[in-house]
């Protein structure tokens, strides 16, 4: 499939990083209940410091000539950048140990714009980020399995080996978020973030360190992105600070939504819908009128002439509007998501007892 047709492997790479940026996003709303919107942030962090290190960027940036490092410097830099994004998140964690609600969504929100206008602004004193131009000549992982490929007799050209080496390397980490993310939410730690997002106060007289869990859930959520920045920097070329804007943090977020908050196939489930509805049905729609455009084709009963569609009407530029009415429909027909979270499915259910209404145990006196 992606011999033949690789934007089919460029649709399926996306899918699987927005996929691991859900699940990072998860974490923190899902499961401790802290509303994030600048997550796109620890993204950028993890682009940029591969972008830097593996391009001539370095050399402009520090005064040398050791840039860009050697492509087998991709794995180690790999693991650096999953550190530095949960630092960042820990330092995001600080200042909001204290906020909740609406004005923690505040703050994160700010703290995301506030890094996409220090990289679009840092080319002067020191051009570490080259501003808006961008970084571009980003190394990408080595080729390690071309020689056998060519031993073998397999002829592929470079282009197809890194969608395919991208989709497969995209598919391990996603397997690995999984692993991380299931033994997380099963753990001591998970069930404190579940205790902190049902109840903050009770959770804190229960014992629960508020500050430490709270921080944990950053870090957690911030280091798959910064993972997935990094990849992201390598496959595209060239990144600059339009790859970060706060609608890329509302699209994650709305990933986490429609699939079910606290919902690990669901975040997984919600990126794919959201992803393929805008690389694959909004812009195939597209593409099928402007041919239609061209045919001469009319709209049956009313007879318009489709030659006379507006481009301003084009399917392709109301991405952010069929998000919203996306969410505004699954607020109301499937508000716990697609794939709900076993304790948000039994909140929402209607008719389910729950333990405080539960009938008394059996043999109990009318006096107990």
């Amino acid at each position: 499939m992606g011999v033949q047709n690789t934007f089919l492997f460029e649709v399926a790479t996306q899918v699987g990083i927005f996929a691991a940026l859900a699940l990072g996003l998860n974490i923190v709303v899902g499961f401790a209940g802290l509303l994030d919107l600048g997550y796109v942030a620890f993204y950028a962090v993890g682009a940029y410091l591969w972008a830097i290190v593996g391009s001539n960027q370095g050399n402009v940036a520090f005064g040398t000539e050791i840039f860009p490092l050697a492509p087998v410097w991709f794995f180690p830099f790999l693991v650096v950048a999953v550190g530095v994004a949960a630092m960042t998140g820990i330092l995001l964690g600080l200042p909001v140990l204290r906020l909740r609600g609406d004005y923690l969504a505040i703050v994160t929100l700010a703290f995301g714009e506030v890094i996409r206008v220090v990289v679009n602004n840092l080319d002067k004193p020191i051009n570490l980020t080259n501003g808006p131009q961008g970084i571009r000549a980003i190394q990408r992982p080595p080729l390690f399995f071309k020689p056998a490929l060519t031993a073998l007799g397999v002829t592929v050209d470079d282009a197809t080996l890194y969608a395919l080496y991208f989709y497969f390397l995209v598919l391990l980490i996603i397997g690995l978020a999984v692993v991380i993310t299931r033994r997380l939410e099963g753990s001591w730690v998970g069930r404190a973030w579940t205790a902190i997002r049902e109840d903050e106060l009770a959770a804190q007289a229960m014992g629960i360190p508020l500050v430490r869990m709270k921080l944990a859930a950053f870090a957690a959520g911030a280091s798959f992105a910064g993972a997935m920045g990094m990849i992201f920097g390598a496959k595209q070329y060239f990144i600059n600070p339009e790859s970060f804007t706060f609608m890329e943090s509302i699209g994650v977020l709305s990933m986490v939504i429609v699939g079910g908050m606290g919902s690990i196939p669901g975040a997984v489930v919600g990126a794919t819908v959201v992803t393929v509805l805008n690389l694959q049905v909004l812009k195939g729609f597209s593409l099928l009128l402007n041919q239609l455009r061209g045919t001469g084709v009319v709209l049956p009963i009313i007879n318009y002439p489709l030659a006379q569609w507006p481009t301003q009407l084009d399917p392709a530029k109301y991405e952010r509007l069929v998000f919203g009415v996306l969410l505004v429909i699954m607020s109301i027909l499937r508000p716990q998501g697609i794939i709900p979270e076993r304790r948000h499915q039994l909140e929402l259910a209607e008719g389910v007892p729950t333990p405080a209404t539960a009938a008394p145990v059996t043999g109990a006196g009318d006096d107990d």
